[in-house]
């Protein structure tokens, strides 16, 4: 509920929670009053897999109860819950005991992730800092570093607009695709149902919102725009979206006030 106050008092007029790979944030809050006062939508942010690349895909304003959604949360929720307990037995083979109930802890509610193990290890000693954490054990090619089989992109896709809800491309520029290969992936994105492009996400410069605008305007996709935050620290990302600093253009909230 705080989120909500904060996002009212932010003065957003339509709010998401896209939490990874689960609606229960959304199922939470949906009924409150605040969730009113900010026009809150369905949202949720799913992983998926485009050739040898893990690609998220946010979706928004669908049916949090379609049987295509329900099951698509329910295989991710699977798939992270063996991958957790493959880490933990990696750090257990290394000599980091219990990071497994640690970063369960830490997750509450949320899909447990690699932050979350990092962020266990720093509290109970293990290591001196989350960065660390990744540095010695979680980043890539370590030995927590256990390798997800998501969904293909165009079964998330699906699963979003079967469920009546809009597929976009989150953050596209993260990928560290080429320019090749990031247009390919737009257009197999748009192909299998997408609908619109982040355009920003979080702290994002004005040369990588024109570069995306003109990629989306180019390839018949709306744009979207998020704030990317997850907790408040010193120089992260605050509650919603300063849309007055967006280009002119076609954006996915125009198509939700329009479908209601």
């Amino acid at each position: 509920m705080e989120l909500l106050r904060r996002a009212k008092a932010a003065g957003v007029s339509q709010f998401a929670l896209t939490d990874h790979d689960t609606t229960a944030g959304y199922l939470s809050v949906r009924h409150s009053s605040e969730a009113h006062d900010v026009g809150l939508i369905s949202g949720v942010e799913l992983s998926c897999r485009w050739a040898t690349t893990t690609i998220h895909v946010v979706g928004l304003n669908f049916d949090a109860a379609a049987p295509e959604m329900v099951a698509m949360v329910e295989r991710l929720t699977n798939a992270r819950q063996e991958r957790a307990q493959k880490i933990a037995t990696r750090l257990a083979g290394v000599g980091v005991h219990g990071a497994l109930e640690g970063a369960r802890a830490i997750a509450r509610e949320s899909q447990i992730g690699r932050p979350h193990f990092a962020t266990w290890m720093s509290e109970s000693g293990a290591v001196t800092s989350a960065t660390e954490a990744f540095d010695k054990y979680l980043g890539t090619g370590k030995i927590g570093d256990v390798k997800m089989f998501w969904p293909p992109l165009t079964e998330v896709v699906e699963a979003i607009t079967v469920s009546g809800g809009v597929a976009i491309l989150a953050h596209p520029l993260k990928y560290r695709l080429t320019g090749m290969k990031l247009r390919a992936l737009i257009n197999d994105f748009k192909l299998a149902g997408g609908e619109a492009l982040e355009i920003l996400n979080g702290r994002q410069p004005d040369v990588d919102i024109k570069r995306l605008s003109q990629l989306a305007d180019g390839c018949g996709l709306m744009r979207s725009v998020g704030s990317d935050f997850h907790r408040d620290f010193e120089y992260g990302p605050k509650v919603g979206v300063d849309v007055a600093r967006l280009p002119d253009g076609a954006y996915v909230w125009d198509a939700l006030e329009t479908s209601g």
